[in-house]
């Protein structure tokens, strides 16, 4: 967005220390994949976004054997290495660059073999302590459709299981399959319904161009919006199914305001708008625009890129998503419409 490379001078040796941490004490026991262990009676069971006692089980609810690997966590670190390849490969550290996306390539393929489930055509959500598949199906797997790490055609798969009966709820994706056992719509990781993880899913299927099933968790997720105090998404809300005049079921003691919450219809809309900027070559790229029926005109303005700022006007007729460039000031940046 921005094109600081004194900024990112700046804050390089942060990001080395940090992937050092990954390679040297994220892996616990040197499979390749990160792995998180409580080493002391205080603090959480669980380490991943889902940290509640309960929020990494078996479908049946079980709970499994430290370490745990999470899927989504390889996910995470499958791009940050390929996004530094990219910062490094910027600043010329060529060697740095290729050694780094090498690395990135190995942990795909890993993910690909470790947590792949043939008869669920999905990912799992972790392995345990024996390296076995905690086969629970989960929101999880939405984060490597975020990360761009799986295959466009495991990509369609991945698509199909979320927006499926017992994983999509009518207002949104749920954190866990209302096929298992241990589905709890009331609960805070079994099978309720979080903003900003259906964000995160919604961002993952703009990435593979899946707008369609995108738009709709926007829509239902818009329209949920509209049943809560000041039009205000909650960090989480009830994940039972959606009914005719119905409303989405608080959950009592979820935060409002919460950041991540807050900040998710920002995010997909530019999953959404297919807004790509790459301020180090001018350039912005509006890839496949998909503006949501329930808004149908849309403004942005003062948008900086590089040393440019922009106004874009988004407008929709019928299936069709139309964009203008309204205002352009600063340094001159292209702007490239793309159709697939």
């Amino acid at each position: 967005w921005t094109a600081d490379l004194e900024l990112v001078q700046q804050l390089l040796p942060n990001a080395e220390r940090a992937l050092y941490w990954i390679d040297n004490y994220g892996d616990v026991d040197g499979d390749g994949l990160v792995e998180y262990w409580k080493y002391t009676e205080r603090g959480c069971l669980h380490q991943g976004w889902k940290d509640s006692v309960d929020g990494v089980i078996f479908p049946d609810g079980t709970q499994p054997q430290l370490p745990i690997s999470l899927v989504e966590v390889q996910a995470y670190v499958y791009e940050a290495k390929i996004g530094m390849s990219r910062i490094y490969r910027a600043l010329g550290m060529t060697e740095k660059s290729r050694q780094l996306r090498a690395q990135a390539q190995e942990l795909q393929a890993l993910i690909e073999e470790k947590f792949w489930m043939r008869g669920e055509r999905y990912y799992a959500m972790a392995l345990d302590g024996r390296k076995r598949q905690i086969p629970s199906v989960t929101s999880n797997a939405a984060h490597l459709l975020y990360s761009r790490v799986v295959t466009p055609a495991n990509a369609v798969k991945v698509e199909r299981g979320l927006m499926s009966e017992d994983m999509y709820s009518g207002w949104g994706i749920r954190t866990f399959s209302s096929r298992h056992s241990a589905y709890n719509p009331l609960s805070y990781h079994n099978g309720s319904v979080w903003p900003h993880d259906n964000a995160m899913a919604l961002m993952g299927l703009c990435h593979y161009n899946l707008k369609r099933s995108a738009e709709r968790i926007f829509s239902d997720l818009y329209e949920a919006a509209l049943h809560f105090q000041y039009y205000r998404l909650p960090e989480l809300f009830c994940g039972m199914t959606r009914q005719p005049n119905d409303s989405p079921v608080q959950y009592p003691v979820a935060c409002t305001p919460q950041a991540w919450a807050a900040a998710s219809f920002f995010m997909m809309l530019q999953g959404l708008l297919g807004i790509q900027p790459d301020a180090p070559r001018n350039h912005l790229v509006i890839s496949n625009p998909r503006l949501p029926r329930a808004i149908g005109d849309l403004t942005i303005s003062d948008m900086r890129v590089g040393q440019a700022r922009l106004t874009l006007r988004f407008t929709r007729q019928n299936d069709r998503t139309f964009v203008n460039v309204v205002e352009q000031t600063g340094s001159p940046v292209k702007v490239t419409v793309e159709w697939e």
